[in-house]
């Protein structure tokens, strides 16, 4: 994954949402058309997944993101191999990650 270019991609959509009010009703409202139409690319989403865009731009509100419920999640063979060798690739078994896992999609959309 290039980040800086998804970085770059998700910053022009949060900068777009910021001054320009109805760009940001369309994206809350429609987020997969609203991105393809700004960005000019296919959007793809895996398959049984919805994407859900929230204005959380009320600064007298405190949002809370509820990540997956990994208390009874089973590694593989393979996560437990690299979980045992202390390797430090990002192979998903980080709960904190996947508070932001949403983001993290939409970044990687624009590889």
């Amino acid at each position: 994954m290039d980040f800086k270019n998804s970085q770059e991609g998700y910053g022009r959509i949060l900068k777009e949402a910021w001054g320009n009010a109805d760009f940001k009703q369309r994206l809350v409202a429609n987020p997969v058309a609203t991105i393809e139409a700004f960005t000019g690319k296919e959007f793809n989403l895996p398959e049984g997944k919805t994407l859900v865009v929230r204005d959380q731009t009320d600064e007298s509100t405190v949002y809370i993101n509820i990540p997956p419920d990994t208390s009874e999640m089973e590694l593989t063979d393979e996560q437990l191999e690299l979980v045992a060798g202390g390797d430090s690739e990002d192979n998903g078994l980080n709960p904190f990650k996947w508070i932001g896992y949403g983001i993290h999609w939409v970044v990687d959309q624009f590889d």
